[in-house]
């Protein structure tokens, strides 16, 4: 079914509207002149936007917020108004009395006010009685050509995709490897330093340790787990874990180390320990340390680092959250990462937040993982967890776990790689700062 309104005259009708596009409803050459036909295909569907075409070139019609029915009663909207094309441009006329904006009867097409009628007792005629709720003038509005060539309806629906993309991403096999040639051979611009350590933070269940494994798993050439991921309300993870990256099953170790923690939890003694967070942040925590909500760890724990070297401590955090609960995050744990974020800010140390389960959060893009820049959704999640977790928006990275799939997708192996650049990034600027904190202090001396 075929739209007879020109593209440039849905943008000029959709400007008025918001961030919307029409889908259309119905179709009187298609469907029939009939008030039962038109009632069959538009009755409760809301907001709409009806037009009718005469043999004269006239475009005109109305929008309402109100579904229609037959109830034959008026029903009040404020936000109703008629309008006809000039040509490219719109003349909008707004209702008068917004308790007449549109009468549902049931032997007719859209009836608006007394002023105007598309489709009347089964015949493709229109009705117009100017000033009746709204105020325009018939040889404006239609020409006085009261015969309808066609008449359509529309339901406005929001629009869930961008026409351009936020941010701009390759979607092809040689960005892939790219990405993973960049990885592979990145160095750290400290010579101290041989691998960047990732602390990845977050909530139970968010995807820490699921990130390490699609992670994993692209450098492997399949779905692989090697840190344990699950669903539990209680943290799965109870030690810290370093994990190192190896290129394929017998390669050289990679240059970055991902930290893995146990989740944060809401409750006071659950969880993650704020205190245990700045033991990891200056590299004090040895691996497969057992971590004690109760307790936070003791500087004469067996195997705690007293003297971490610049090796030993983190380079980039990364919060890990999980984009259908960042609407139904708990104040109690927006308060806990709050905490932790003032501390790696005073500590220098870059942050990122990796928004995990886009697929399941956006159906557009479950569609297909391209489309997760041009998702008006996930651009909104995005915005949120940038004002909620005080970080700026070019620090949000969406992502992709591997969770069901059982071979790897070249789409959702790029969204992973862009966030793993981004992380050797933001190291990169972490020791850039210790090296000129350190020129400095030679210079001065």
């Amino acid at each position: 079914m075929s739209s007879k309104l020109t593209s440039s005259q849905q943008k000029t009708i959709c400007s008025q509207l918001g961030r919307v596009k029409l889908q259309l409803l119905y179709k009187a050459s298609i469907h029939g002149f009939t008030g039962a036909a038109f009632h069959q295909r538009c009755d409760t569907h809301s907001p709409t936007v009806s037009v009718g075409y005469n043999a004269s070139g006239y475009v005109f019609g109305g929008y309402t917020q109100q579904p229609f029915s037959q109830s034959g009663q008026y029903v009040h909207d404020d936000q109703a108004f008629l309008f006809t094309f000039d040509e490219e441009k719109l003349l909008k006329y707004p209702v008068t009395t917004p308790a007449n904006a549109v009468k549902m009867i049931s032997n007719s097409g859209p009836y608006f006010g007394e002023a105007l009628v598309l489709a009347h007792g089964g015949k493709a005629i229109v009705y117009s009685n100017p000033g009746q709720h709204y105020t325009f003038t018939a040889a404006e509005m239609h020409g006085n050509d009261l015969n309808l060539t066609e008449c359509e309806v529309y339901e406005v629906e929001e629009h869930t995709q961008l026409e351009r993309p936020w941010r701009t991403i390759t979607w092809e096999s040689e960005k892939r490897k790219e990405l993973i040639e960049s990885i592979k051979m990145y160095k750290p611009t400290v010579s101290s330093v041989s691998q960047v350590r990732v602390l990845l933070i977050g909530p139970v269940g968010a995807g820490k340790s699921s990130f390490f494994n699609s992670i994993n798993s692209v450098f492997r050439g399949h779905v692989t787990s090697q840190a344990i991921a699950g669903c539990s309300t209680t943290s799965l993870t109870t030690q810290f874990r370093t994990y190192s990256l190896k290129a394929g099953r017998e390669g050289k170790p990679l240059p970055i180390i991902f930290c893995d923690t146990m989740g944060l939890e809401e409750s006071t003694g659950a969880g993650l320990d704020i205190d245990d967070i700045s033991s990891i942040l200056k590299g004090h925590l040895p691996d497969r340390y057992q971590f004690n909500p109760s307790a936070p760890l003791h500087s004469e724990v067996h195997s705690y680092r007293k003297s971490p070297a610049l090796k030993d401590k983190i380079h980039c955090v990364a919060y890990v959250t999980d984009s259908c609960k960042v609407s139904i995050m708990p104040k109690k744990l927006e308060e806990k990462l709050d905490a932790i974020r003032r501390k790696v800010n005073l500590m220098g140390i870059p942050q990122l937040v990796l928004l995990t389960r886009v697929d399941e959060a956006c159906p557009l893009v479950t569609e297909d993982v391209r489309n997760v820049y041009q998702s008006v959704y996930i651009k909104e999640m995005v915005q949120e967890v940038s004002a909620r977790l005080g970080v700026p928006v070019s620090c949000v990275v969406p992502v992709k776990n591997y969770s069901e799939e059982l071979e790897l997708d070249q789409n959702c192996d790029i969204l992973l790689l862009s966030a793993v650049n981004q992380m050797l990034r933001f190291a990169d600027n972490y020791f850039d700062e210790i090296s000129d904190r350190f020129s400095n202090t030679e210079t001065k001396e």
